[in-house]
């Protein structure tokens, strides 16, 4: 009821969890009491464990939902290798149905396995001869801040959150030198971001992230 002390219940309840064997066997000695204490405390624990196991299967049933089987990554091997790869030639090429490759791959997208499907673009051939890799220091609890600024322009290809003596590393393509000092100097010109450090790539021996 409203206003009522509630003390003593709470009182009696803690007495009973700390001193069930006792309460219900006073007249046991010591190894009884001990053995019957463990009884008591085992069944606890299994009562717990049974209230715990519906979070358990549902814990159990969201990790199957994003599991993937042999069939799965052949098919993810062959978008990586051609996206606009028919699910017919798909199908033929893995030996099973056209309909089951759909299904597969539209589990797939539903999990955010598929993200998206693009073309890989030789970006020298279409102006961007020049690749930074650039390392920023930002100051202290602006971290995302400047993460979400740089993350904005379209010609940075990734933007990592590194441990070490930086906060942060960006791949960013340009067009040549002078885009580069731009963006350096004004782009990256934040009262947040302490200094930077650039590296410009000599020779890309590999820039692939098709990785299975």
């Amino acid at each position: 009821m409203k206003g009522q002390d509630i003390s003593p219940l709470l009182e009696s309840k803690q007495k009973l969890i700390k001193h069930g064997p006792e309460l219900f066997f006073p007249a046991l000695n010591f190894k009884k009491k001990v053995f019957y204490k463990v009884i008591y405390c085992y069944n606890i624990f299994l009562y717990l464990l049974n209230k715990s196991y519906i979070l358990l299967i549902f814990i159990k049933i969201k990790i199957e939902k994003i599991s993937m089987d042999e069939i799965d990554s052949k098919i993810l091997n062959r978008l990586l290798i051609d996206a606009r790869s028919s699910y017919r030639k798909i199908a033929f090429e893995l030996g099973i149905s056209p309909p089951t490759v759909l299904n597969r791959i539209s589990k797939l997208e539903r999990d955010d396995i598929i993200k998206s499907y693009s073309a890989m673009i030789d970006h020298a051939k279409i102006g961007f001869d020049l690749t930074a890799v650039i390392e920023v220091t930002a100051i202290k609890n602006k971290i995302l801040e400047v993460q979400r600024h740089i993350s904005k322009f379209s010609n940075v290809c990734a933007v990592y959150d590194i441990t070490g003596l930086t906060d942060l590393v960006i791949i960013a393509k340009f067009k040549n030198r002078s885009a580069l000092s731009d963006f350096v100097k004004n782009d990256l010109s934040l009262p947040f971001i302490d200094r930077t450090n650039t590296h410009i790539v000599l020779i890309t021996a590999k820039e692939d992230f098709r990785l299975l």
